[in-house]
Parts: C-alpha cells; structure tokens; sequence
C-alpha cells in the first residue's frame, strides 16, 4: 500500500515517539493500543533530529532494532495521525508498512504502518543524535510542546 492511502476499517500502526501512550502527541492517537511492547523486524535508524524530534528513517538493515508500541486504528483515527505527521507535505512524515514483533514473541512478525522521515534530513545542520533503540520520557521532555 503507498503513501497516503487510507486503509479499510482497522488497521495496525506502530508508533515509536510521541505518539505512544503517555507520551505528548498521544491524545491525538484514538486507536486501541495492543497488549505488550513491540520491535521493528529489522534494524532501522531512529535519530533525535536537532537533538528532540523523533524521526525513524527508511533504511532497512541500518541503525538498531526500534522499540514501540502498537495500535488498532479505523481511518479517522489514521487520518488525524496523518494531519498531525504533515502526509504529503513538504517536509512531513510518509506512512509505510515494516514488520514488526512482540518483544516476547519474536517469531510472531506482524506488518503494521509507521511514520518515517526523509534521510535527507540527517544531511542538514545541528545536532541529529542516534541511533537509538528507544524513545524514552526523558527525549520526549526535551521537546517543547
């Protein structure tokens, strides 16, 4: 499925910043959060671009295996990620589909939607600090919301 598609009425997306439960962007997150922590597939380089924001970059095999969490989301509750992710805009986030595991059950993959970032972005100036496994609170106060 490309970029920008609407699936059909539930969908798995799995979220790795500030989208997870807890986290600031969470309130605009309406799916349901399945049970368990759960681990991109294959490695993936998540990085703090300018020190804060999350940003997880489509090169597979590259960076560290990611930690996140997943959810069960209809449309609406996609498309308010997507408004909030920039889709289609310049300089926004682009929806693709990875495997992903529960931390427990490695052998259990599942195909979920994640929001990932332009490499590009790693090319310009300041302090881009990664890769990282995991998004944590602490990354998280460093951003001003």
């Amino acid at each position: 499925m490309s970029s920008g598609e609407v699936p059909g009425p539930m969908t798995l997306l799995f979220v790795y910043g500030s989208l997870k439960e807890g986290y600031p962007n969470h309130p605009v997150n309406r799916g349901r959060r399945v049970p368990g922590e759960y681990r991109t597939a294959q490695a993936y380089p998540l990085h703090l671009v300018d020190s804060v924001l999350p940003c997880l970059f489509l090169q597979p095999g590259a960076g560290l295996p990611v930690r996140g969490q997943l959810f069960e989301v209809d449309g609406a509750a996609l498309a308010a990620m997507d408004a909030l992710e920039r889709i289609g805009e310049p300089g926004g986030y682009q929806r693709v589909t990875i495997d992903v595991f529960p931390i427990d059950t490695p052998d259990r993959l599942t195909p979920a939607f994640v929001y990932v970032q332009d490499a590009a972005l790693l090319g310009r100036g300041g302090p881009h600090p990664g890769p990282i496994a995991e998004y944590t609170m602490e990354h998280a106060k460093a951003l001003r919301w």
